[in-house]
């Protein structure tokens, strides 16, 4: 009777299952793409963590034996620092960045499509090339780093092999490889309407108000989208470490992904 009334006459039991069985069939490949290939693994994977398994030896239970001997273990609480002050300073450098490259690639400019390219293109590279480059660059003997400094008669820095400048040179790293937040940011930016700003500049508000009142507002979900991101991406730093430093130096860049660290 209920369901009669919501929709009225057309409503017969056999249609109401036909449209059920519709929307399971729909909805199937992602519901079996999520199951194999999201759900599966993480099930899997928590599972997993109670056993002692050496991939060639079956698993055995061994409860909270490893969660117990992770905490014990020293560099776990060390790269659990490392991880978070990675974090507390890398993410707000690469959404303070990004912003900024996405406003001026915002402008109106001639060859704006060239800087959009040539910005964009680093993100592109990929993670172990990016490393080994970035190796080369701050290598202390020949790196560019300290050929910069020395023209600036600034004396040079061991850059990776230096435990209080590893991370951030890491963080350097992930700023020149921002490219992929500053698209997001491009992209919220040119969603922001335009009668608004330029009815906000007919009331006299100058560029930086119309900034801080009308687009920033505006950009708000896009900058909390680009910020859980960015945690995500710093709470998964392992390619760039490994090749760069595998841990090193004095275990400095041992982030929360485990890496074989050569102490």
């Amino acid at each position: 009777m209920i369901l009669r009334r919501i929709f009225g006459k057309r409503w017969r039991p056999g249609l109401l299952w036909r449209e059920t069985v519709d929307g399971w069939l729909f909805i199937l490949p992602w519901l079996i793409g999520f199951v194999v290939f999201t759900a599966g693994p993480m099930i899997a994977s928590a599972g997993l963590s109670f056993m002692e398994w050496e991939i060639l030896t079956p698993p055995k239970w061994v409860g909270l034996d490893n969660f117990s001997a992770m905490i014990r273990d020293p560099l776990f609480r060390l790269s659990l620092w490392n991880t978070f002050y990675y974090t507390f300073l890398g993410v707000p450098a690469y959404l303070i960045s990004s912003l900024s490259v996405a406003l001026l690639l915002n402008l109106n400019v001639r060859g704006t499509p060239i800087y959009r390219t040539i910005f964009f293109l680093p993100s592109l590279t990929p993670t172990v090339a990016n490393a080994l480059l970035w190796v080369w660059i701050f290598n202390p003997d020949f790196g560019l780093a300290n050929v910069f400094l020395d023209n600036f008669g600034l004396p040079g820095q061991k850059w990776l092999f230096d435990p209080d400048l590893a991370i951030l040179c890491f963080i350097l790293m992930g700023i020149w490889g921002a490219g992929q937040q500053m698209v997001i940011f491009l992209a919220g930016l040119q969603s922001v309407p335009q009668e608004i700003l330029e009815a906000a500049s007919i009331d006299g508000a100058g560029a930086w108000r119309q900034l801080w009142y009308i687009t920033f507002p505006l950009l708000s979900p896009t900058i909390f989208f680009n910020l859980v991101i960015g945690i995500i991406g710093s709470f998964q730093v392992f390619t760039i470490a490994f090749v760069a430093t595998q841990g090193g130096p004095q275990n400095a860049t041992l982030f929360y992904v485990p890496i074989p660290s050569p102490s």
